[in-house]
């Protein structure tokens, strides 16, 4: 490929070389995307992802940022906004995982909207800059843990699920918080995966917390929560 041709033409020609179109309304159907699919799995995605980023340039934080955001902005089908989430784990793009990446990720969950978008930023991107900028980051998970968007709060609570014991309960606790009364599906969800993913590395924690908080855990809630207890 050329490296004069962007990277969101240069993802929508590869993307179609390997799709299967025949699978695009089933994958459209399962997210209820209002974006069509091209009809590429998983497996196929992340050796796509491979070839398109071998020339990419991302010298600078500048080109890299560009290219996302262009990839993002830019997409027509769904598969194109993955290369973008996967154009932010990129290993060249690491030293570029500050806080001033955070616009971009932010702008990604708002506009993004959907679980498939916001769970992988929330635990991977988002999660990584809690650990390296723990101050800054808990300040804006507390705040966006409020937010009148769902999935800024959603971000919020599942941001520590890689942590195991680095997890900051208290933060942990003080996210899910403004969300335990919430009647939303996908707070609710969350709010139970959080803790279950917690329980691998205290159970009795995680037991206390529920029995503590019965009364305004919802029952999709407790049931994530001690699923694998």
């Amino acid at each position: 490929m050329k490296k004069n041709i962007s990277l969101l033409l240069r993802a929508r020609r590869e993307l179609r070389r390997v799709a299967d179109p025949r699978k695009a309304p089933f994958m459209k159907a399962y997210m209820k995307s209002a974006m069509p699919y091209h009809g590429v799995s998983a497996p196929l995605m992340r050796s796509a992802c491979v070839r398109m980023f071998e020339d990419a340039d991302f010298r600078t934080r500048e080109a890299w940022s560009k290219g996302v955001l262009e990839l993002w902005r830019g997409a027509k089908y769904r598969e194109e906004r993955y290369v973008a989430i996967a154009c932010c784990g990129d290993r060249r793009a690491a030293a570029y995982q500050t806080l001033a990446a955070m616009p971009i990720y932010e702008e990604m969950i708002v506009t993004g909207a959907w679980w498939d978008y916001v769970d992988t930023l929330a635990a991977w991107e988002v999660g990584a800059l809690l650990r390296k900028y723990p101050v800054a980051m808990r300040k804006k998970m507390l705040r966006w843990s409020a937010s009148e968007n769902m999935w800024k709060r959603r971000t919020s609570i599942i941001c520590q699920l890689k942590f195991k014991k680095d997890t900051n309960l208290e933060l942990l606790y003080a996210c899910i918080e403004p969300s335990l009364d919430s009647r939303e599906f996908f707070l609710r969800k969350a709010i139970g995966w959080a803790l279950r993913q917690y329980a691998w590395t205290d159970p009795k924690e995680v037991r206390r917390y529920v029995r503590q908080n019965h009364g305004r855990l919802s029952g999709l809630s407790r049931r994530e929560a001690l699923k694998n207890i």
